[in-house]
């Protein structure tokens, strides 16, 4: 290649370098929601099972309880704040695990997929993660506090563990505690399933912390 040729290639060759990042940049926020910076739901899907087959993980899921009361009192602005905020806690909660992945479902329901080797550290998660969701926040001019049912599950425990198996059984401990009125709970090795009723699981009523059989 001539002087001149190398000369005129450069400047093509740096500018679709530049294409080429921005089309990525452009890709990647396609696959996030605008209002909290987390994945949407297909390609948490995409990620999380790739990451499933990879390795043990904790599987969470996460529902605000209360979001609606704040949404109809203070306005959408208040309540997208909140969503902001729980979208905060769970980054945080995904803190040294830069494999997690970490998502909107779509409402005020969360979803996350994490690495973890041992599932003694399943209730210290679970317990920080609700903790944090539930601690007063100043948000809009005022100190607000919404409450939050979490529920997770290690996907060593599961016979199953793809991610529809091991997201469907974090939903079904999760929905135990939001029937006790809040809480979390990490799904106990062995237990089976609860039946579903209106694309939900029927909880029983008890506990609502605490690592125990769901």
């Amino acid at each position: 290649m001539s002087r001149l040729a190398a000369a005129l290639a450069l400047p093509l060759a740096a500018g679709w370098g530049l294409h080429t990042l921005a089309l990525r940049r452009r890709l990647e926020a396609a696959h996030r929601d605008p209002l909290t910076g987390l994945l949407t739901r297909a390609p948490f899907e995409e990620r999380a099972a790739r990451l499933l087959h990879a390795e043990p993980c904790a599987v969470v899921f996460v529902d605000l309880d209360g979001f609606k009361a704040v949404n109809d009192t203070y306005g959408h602005a208040t309540g997208d704040s909140v969503l902001k905020t729980a979208a905060g806690a769970l980054d945080d909660a995904a803190t040294g695990q830069p494999r997690a992945v970490l998502a909107r479902l779509g409402g005020d329901e969360f979803a996350a997929v994490m690495p973890m080797a041992d599932p003694v550290a399943l209730p210290w998660l679970l317990r920080g993660l609700h903790d944090e969701l539930t601690a007063p926040a100043w948000i809009e001019g005022r100190n607000l506090m919404v409450g939050a049912s979490v529920g997770g599950c290690w996907t060593g425990d599961l016979p199953d563990p793809s991610l529809s198996a091991a997201l469907r059984r974090a939903d079904e401990v999760m929905y135990v505690v939001k029937r006790g009125g809040g809480g979390w709970l990490a799904a106990a090795p062995g237990a089976s399933a609860l039946p579903a009723v209106n694309g939900r699981r029927i909880g029983r009523p008890g506990t609502h912390e605490g690592r125990a059989e769901a």
